[in-house]
């Protein structure tokens, strides 16, 4: 039951009220057929919106199944509209973008139906229409009538309670007027049609009650609702809100798109000019920092983190031959020209090195096999070097064996160019020299495997394998097959007199000749090589031991030797791969750590060491016991003076008695400060402070005589003691030296002799000569000198790090570590330094400010995407008033424009990624032409890419949400009129 009570609508039209319904009392039927008669402008389309929910009453009440609308909100009278209301317009009012069976489809769709059921009764309304054949066709394709029977059928399809009809057949010819009216007289069988007409003979004809209007008032009503009537009780069904789904809208805005595809691929193309921009940028910044990882990767794998027992300060040294200091410490006035000492500062800072602190190797190891340490998150490999005299050797062309070592070559050839022995040299600038080492040993990987993945990944075997045995080597030539000579010598395959012949005529200012030889994969390999530990090269002599390697004919013994050495087999041929950074092992010969842990326990096992390990006191060499002043007894170093003395020739032992025999001995000593120390004063202390005796303690004279003045007895004495000892010990030696003058050799043996020597000064002749002479041998020296480490005692560690951020974090915990332990403090070699870690950075940067760039033009394209949905938000403002008309709320409209927006950043963000892909193809062939770098290409990121549609779809979007919701706010009885 429908009943209006009181209605009156008073529209505003600037400052004047227009009164177009004045007090509308009535009542309706479930069932009948009503006809609104009265001129235009009578109010009728106002009454019929405002029974549709199209429009609000100012005043009265519109009772629904006994229901008062006055607290209806927007969602109730949405639902009025979809559930209870078919609305059918003379313009008829479909979609034009969408088919036939879509128009019908639309109003259940916002009802909830199943996408099976929704199709089934919009295919039997329009059957009932008369229109089950025309499913598919789009409105523009069909007769006035048919368009008016598809709005029929959509109007009836929910089988709402209310038909409202506004001038049906305003727009057909009689006899399509005819077929609509009969329509319309068969489904008002079972259901309210209210029609507004202008047309007498048609209200007469086909209504079953006629109301006339005029000047918004009702002068006339046939068939009135009784009483009775108008109070029955109503069955009030409840009916669930409206609600469009996501995918109804997306299928409205793309059906809409569809009818402008030029404009939609246009507005999408400008849109994606941003999109283009920031994905060619990105796509460079991802390929240079794939270049930048590969190239840290590589590059770290040759540069680890170094750190030895004895660390070389070579950042120390470079700064100092740079002459790099601090520009923010000034040292002087500039006001003259100062020294800037460079050759100095380098030379202390290898002196500091040689003298400076040294690692804790063993506690740092035990710290990194510690596998709970942080370290480990940061670590791609950990490498253990020990200095065991590693040793491999070959015969040259000569039939010479030689050592297979450039750094001893060089040794050779400045000894041959310029005499003397420059082996202590290459030993204290070891560090310095180790890159000139031809034998290198490979980063093991995980699991047991000799070679690790990166190390492999970095080169292709060009001919063999890699090593698989702990006796086999590869050999790494670089990437045009060369090796240099130093290592051709190292194989073997020069002597040493050829290459000191070159050296001389290079001297000599003559052309050397350097046709270029090669050599084939397979005779490479067939090199012999032999590993010989330096405890092999000892052979029992006597009580001691000798070291035959030392001659050419003992090297010679041992090479050949089948029960010396470890035979090295040369199994792979290794270039660096294509695009491969690394090259510091070009031309270098990789071994295994396998052959290293062989070797260690290897040379534990050999004769010699085993003897010195079962006997620490006695110098395997000699057969001797080795001097220890740190354990020796008076009577033990009195009676080793003695016996050393009796073996020196008589100018030696003068020599020896000038410097130690002339020194008082104790007794006599203090006697003489005993006496000394009767007579001392505080005046006799001052008088040595102005003398400038305690210039060394840094006080000056009147500091030390304040100081004296304040003393005790006590203090005074205990300070002052030593200081007289001293001085009285230099003037009797002075005194002894003076009466030798003269002597000769013997006349001071002979005088010192006859005086007598104390135990103390035969003590200080075995501390000074006794425990240091002859080859200065010690325990430790000795089993360094044969070759035995401690595994857990490296000589240095390799840590190697995949990317520089990475090793910084190693840094960190270094540093953390060195915090936890001061006593144990790590210093280490970084060789590579901060060369490559800021160029991701800068890249980086240089890419942000870019993107911020073309940023803008992606914000301009938003914009002016939101400007096109505007337009077809005026552009649909009839369908706006179409999908308010059959149910749909103010989101659903929002929503179908915010559906449009994402669908053309959709498009804009795919066509962006589109272009970018063709785009980079010819950018990619111009950067490996500029750069000569076939591994450094721009490459987009799939996430990248994901990402830059989402990005493009969301500025659309939000660029779209004030025309979105304009549209919402679109009066929906305006909307209908819009043409």
């Amino acid at each position: 039951m429908l009943e209006l009570k009181h209605i009156t609508k008073v529209y505003e039209a600037g400052t004047t009220q227009v009164e177009a319904l004045k007090g509308i009392d009535i009542a309706f039927r479930e069932n009948e057929f009503v006809a609104i008669l009265g001129q235009s402008g009578c109010g009728k389309t106002t009454l019929l919106n405002i029974i549709g929910g199209l429009d609000r009453y100012t005043s009265g009440d519109l009772i629904i199944n006994g229901r008062s609308t006055k607290e209806y909100d927007d969602r109730d009278w949405d639902t009025y509209r979809n559930h209870s209301i078919g609305f059918v317009f003379q313009s008829y009012n479909l979609i034009p973008h969408q088919s036939v069976l879509a128009n019908v489809e639309l109003a259940l769709t916002l009802s909830g139906v199943s996408g099976e059921e929704r199709r089934a009764r919009a295919v039997e309304a329009l059957e009932k229409v008369g229109l089950g054949d025309q499913l598919d066709k789009a409105p523009n394709q069909m007769s006035g009538g048919q368009m008016q029977r598809v709005a029929i059928a959509r109007a009836i399809v929910n089988n709402p309670d209310i038909l409202l009809a506004d001038e049906p057949t305003g727009a057909l010819d009689s006899e399509t007027s005819v077929q609509i009216m009969n329509l319309l007289q068969e489904i008002a069988k079972d259901k309210l049609i209210i029609m507004v007409t202008h047309n007498p003979d048609l209200a007469s004809k086909y209504a079953t009650r006629t109301v006339r209007l005029l000047d918004g008032r009702i002068v006339g009503d046939d068939n009135p609702c009784t009483e009775s009537e108008t109070s029955a009780p109503v069955t009030v069904k409840v009916k669930e809100h409206t609600s469009m789904s996501f995918a109804t809208a997306m299928s409205l805005s793309l059906h809409n798109l569809m009818t402008k595809k030029a404009r939609t691929l246009l507005t999408a193309f400008a849109g994606s000019i941003g999109i283009i921009g920031i994905a060619l940028i990105l796509s460079l910044s991802h390929g240079f920092q794939s270049y930048i990882n590969t190239v840290q990767e590589q590059t770290l794998s040759s540069y680890p983190l170094t750190i030895e027992a004895n660390p070389v300060d070579m950042s120390g040294m470079l700064t100092a031959m740079t002459g790099a200091k601090d520009d923010e410490k000034e040292t002087h006035d500039l006001d003259k020209v100062y020294a800037n000492t460079v050759m100095y500062s380098m030379l202390n800072s290898m002196v500091s090195s040689a003298t400076g602190q040294s690692n804790n190797l063993p506690a740092f190891k035990e710290y990194l096999e510690d596998p709970d340490n942080k370290i480990h998150d940061y670590i791609s490999g950990i490498q253990y070097t020990y200095d065991m005299g590693f040793a491999v050797y070959t015969e040259d062309p000569n039939g010479t064996v030689i050592k297979a070592d450039t750094t001893e070559l060089l040794q050779n050839v400045m000894k041959s160019m310029y005499g003397g022995d420059y082996t202590a040299y290459f030993d204290s600038m070891g560090g310095f020299y180790s890159g000139f080492n031809v034998w290198q040993e490979l980063l093991s990987g995980e699991d047991g495997a000799l070679v690790s993945a990166s190390t492999q990944n970095q080169y292709d075997v060009i001919y063999g394998s890699w090593p698989q045995n702990y006796n086999e080597v590869v050999l790494v030539v670089d990437k045009n097959n060369e090796i240099s000579d130093l290592t051709l010598y190292a194989l073997g395959l020069e002597s040493m007199d050829d290459i000191s012949n070159a050296m001389m005529q290079s001297m000599s200012k003559k052309q050397i000749d350097t046709t270029q030889e090669s050599w084939s994969y397979a005779d490479l390999c067939g090199r012999d090589f032999k590993l010989i530990l330096p405890s092999e090269g000892y052979v029992a002599s006597g009580a001691g031991y000798t070291d035959i390697s030392q001659t050419s004919d003992g090297l010679h013994r041992l090479y050949h030797s089948d029960n010396v050495g470890v035979p090295l087999k040369i199994v792979g041929i290794v270039r660096p791969a294509k695009g491969s950074v690394t090259g510091s092992t070009y031309g270098a010969i990789g071994y295994t750590s396998a052959l290293t842990d062989y070797a260690i326990e290897h040379a534990d096992n050999t004769e010699i060491i085993q003897k010195q390990l079962a006997d620490p006191d006695v110098d395997v060499f000699t057969g001797s016991a080795f001097p220890n002043a740190a354990t020796a007894t008076t009577d033990q170093k009195v009676a080793a003076a003695q016996a050393y003395l009796n073996k020196l020739s008589v100018d030696d032992r003068a020599s020896v008695y000038r410097k130690y025999m002339t020194t008082p001995d104790d007794a006599t000593l203090d006697a003489a400060l005993t006496q000394a120390m009767a007579g001392f004063t505080r005046d006799s202390a001052k008088e040595m402070a102005d003398n400038g005796i305690f210039e060394a303690s840094g006080k000056t004279a009147q500091q030390m005589k304040d100081m004296i003045d304040a003393m005790d007895e006590e203090t005074f004495t205990r300070f002052f003691r030593p200081y007289l000892r001293a001085m009285l010990s230099m003037q009797m030696q002075q005194e002894t030296v003076k009466s030798y003058s003269g002597m000769t050799s013997q006349e001071i043996v002979s005088a010192i002799n006859a005086k007598g020597i104390s135990r103390s000064q035969y003590a200080d002749v075995y501390d000074n000569y006794v425990a240091s002479s002859a080859s200065g041998s010690t325990y430790q020296n000795n089993l360094k000198k044969l070759g035995y480490v401690d595994k857990d005692s490296p000589s240095a560690i390799n840590i190697y790090a995949s990317s520089f951020e990475n090793k910084d974090r190693i840094s960190d915990c270094i540093d953390d570590y060195n915090a936890d332990n001061p006593d144990n403090q790590i210093s280490f070699t970084d060789y590579i330094g901060l060369l490559m870690s800021s160029i991701t950075t800068i890249i980086n940067a240089i890419s942000y400010v870019l993107i911020g760039f073309v940023a803008i033009s992606l914000v301009v394209s938003s914009i002016m995407i939101g400007i096109i949905t505007y337009i077809s938000v005026l552009e649909r403002t009839k369908e706006i008033g179409i999908l308010r008309s059959i149910g749909a709320s103010k989101q659903d409209i929002s929503r179908v424009f915010n559906a449009e927006t994402l669908i053309e950043g959709f498009t804009a963000g795919v066509i962006g990624i589109l272009c970018t892909l063709i785009l980079l193809i010819p950018i990619n062939l111009i950067v490996h032409h500029l750069t000569g770098l076939p591994t450094l290409s721009a490459i987009l990121p799939v996430l990248g890419a994901v990402l830059l549609i989402l990005i493009s779809m969301a500025l659309t979007f939000i660029a779209g949400l004030i025309p979105s919701g304009m549209a919402a706010k679109k009066d929906p009885v305006v909307a209908l009129r819009t043409e």
